[in-house]
């Protein structure tokens, strides 16, 4: 159940940093436009909006916060409503997992804008994270509608269906000019309709997205991951690659299939920083 409540101007979502932790949510690869900005403080652009979050001992501040757009997008961008505690419980009864959220349990599943989602993950292939970070930011600061001195909104589809390859020059983007500027034409023709990902079968979810050129499978789980809210996705990178081949030759547990990409980022992201995998 949500709880939250007004602080003057601030909203504070009363929440455990065991249930949501900012540090291991928005760095843990899922999304790409937050900074960390003080010990215990991140800024960033979220559905076209600039958001101060601050960590507390049990609450998560959103400074300058109306209530209804807490309720309305905010609360569903973080998955408030999702019972985090109820689905490690469950996976506490596998060995792997329990070790692995010992370190990770903090993390997140955002909800974040599904067209941005997809631009972004594109844009992440064959790339680290601070190259994607950047990438990112120069293509909103050059296409995106500016809502600060030095922050701009998601560029639009129709905006980017209009580019060609070179206006991506000095983007830092690459190879991947073209498959931007074909997303963005399928988006913005309907060829490809985001809003039915959410509810869609999820193979057809995953058929639709496969025909972006440069969307393969993993940019696919990646997407409907984060971007849909598919928690039953399972993105397989480098590292996710080792974590099945040393603990899960046999395949992963299909009693977590409904929450498979929770399970998933737990163990992404231990076996990124906890794991040597000797």
């Amino acid at each position: 159940m949500l709880k939250w409540k007004a602080d003057g101007n601030d909203i504070l979502w009363e929440i455990s940093p065991a249930e949501c932790s900012l540090a291991l949510t928005l760095n843990c690869g899922q999304c790409f436009r937050f900074e960390q900005v003080s010990e215990n403080a991140f800024e960033g652009v979220a559905l076209g909006r600039i958001l101060h979050l601050t960590q507390e001992e049990d609450a998560i501040r959103f400074r300058d916060m109306d209530a209804v757009s807490f309720i309305q997008i905010y609360a569903p961008y973080f998955d408030a409503e999702t019972d985090y505690a109820a689905i490690k419980s469950s996976f506490r009864t596998d060995p792997i997992l329990e070790k692995a959220i010992l370190q990770t349990e903090g993390i997140r599943i955002l909800r974040q804008d599904g067209f941005e989602t997809l631009i972004s993950f594109i844009i992440s292939q064959n790339n680290n994270i601070p190259r994607i970070k950047k990438g990112i930011r120069l293509l909103c600061e050059r296409f995106g509608e500016r809502i600060a001195p030095d922050k701009y909104a998601f560029p639009t589809p129709d905006i980017l269906a209009a580019c060609k390859p070179n206006d991506f020059s000095g983007l830092s983007l690459g190879y991947r000019d073209r498959y931007i500027i074909d997303a963005a034409k399928r988006v913005a023709a309907g060829d490809i309709c985001l809003n039915s990902l959410y509810t869609a079968p999820i193979e057809k979810a995953r058929t639709e997205l496969l025909r972006i050129i440069g969307v393969g499978p993993k940019v696919a789980e990646c997407v409907l991951l984060f971007g849909f809210g598919r928690h039953m996705c399972f993105p397989m990178d480098t590292w996710m690659k080792k974590v099945m081949k040393k603990y899960y030759p046999n395949g992963f547990p299909t009693a977590f299939r409904s929450n498979a990409g929770i399970a998933q980022q737990y163990l992404f992201h231990y076996a990124r920083y906890y794991d040597s995998f000797a």
